[in-house]
């Protein structure tokens, strides 16, 4: 049983973990110091049977209605790989899929691309931020170095998808942390922390406007916002901070 944090729902937390493609539980990726999933898992996990308890987001998304770990955003066809966002979040009238990156973006980039299904025309005149995205990364031009561009933009088609099935508006939440060092100590290259801020912002304006909304959040940000909050969410985002700060 991993070390989860206390007053957390363990078997909801366990029963997502359990759905998702390549399985961190089953191979140990999760227990590691520097595992992503588990401070998604250890953060969001106690809004799963709380989630109305959970701070409003900032832009006027409204109030969480349901929170959810690893939710599957189907594209429209069957067959392949669809994206697995880190958290659902629905309220009244937005669907939010958190996308988040805590060491990733200052590691040598993994391998990334677009198969040919994404060339069909299903995304519709309101997703042409993204698609230039994916057209440029097709054509071998690499506008972002530290910011996984391709992820994102399969996570805005699954979003969009999704959002028109759900009759919800879709909204992309890249949540990303800034650590001075990686869980080894080794220090991160603060060039690089400064190159995937500048990632971050000229992928926000890139799709400025889209179906597809982009919001960035720091992580600190969010504990800050969730510190405000009502005593137990605070003292909640105290654990988090302390078990895998700074972030």
């Amino acid at each position: 049983m991993p070390d989860f944090l206390p007053d957390l729902p363990t078997d909801m937390i366990l029963a997502a973990l359990g759905r998702v493609p390549g399985n961190e539980l089953k191979s140990g990726k999760f227990d590691s110091p520097d595992s992503s999933s588990a401070l998604v898992a250890n953060a969001f996990g106690w809004f799963l049977d709380r989630a109305k308890m959970m701070p409003m987001l900032p832009g006027g998304l409204g109030q969480a209605k349901t929170v959810k770990l690893e939710a599957e955003m189907r594209f429209p066809w069957d067959g392949g790989k669809h994206p697995w966002l880190d958290v659902e979040i629905e309220t009244d009238r937005y669907l939010i899929g958190v996308e988040h990156a805590r060491y990733e973006p200052f590691r040598p980039a993994k391998a990334n691309s677009f198969s040919e299904n994404f060339d069909r025309k299903v995304w519709g005149e309101k997703m042409e931020g993204y698609t230039r995205i994916r057209r440029t990364h097709a054509n071998g031009a690499r506008r972002f170095s530290c910011l996984d561009d391709v992820q994102l933009v399969k996570d805005a088609y699954g979003l969009r998808t999704e959002g028109h099935r759900r009759k919800l508006r879709p909204v992309l939440l890249y949540l990303y942390a800034e650590p001075a060092a990686f869980a080894n100590g080794r220090e991160v290259d603060p060039a690089k922390i400064a190159a995937h801020r500048a990632d971050i912002q000229l992928f926000g304006e890139s799709v400025e406007g889209d179906e597809v909304a982009f919001l960035a959040i720091a992580w600190t940000d969010m504990l800050a916002l969730w510190g405000r909050g009502k005593m137990p969410v605070a003292e909640h985002a105290a654990r988090v901070a302390e078990r895998f700060g700074p972030l």
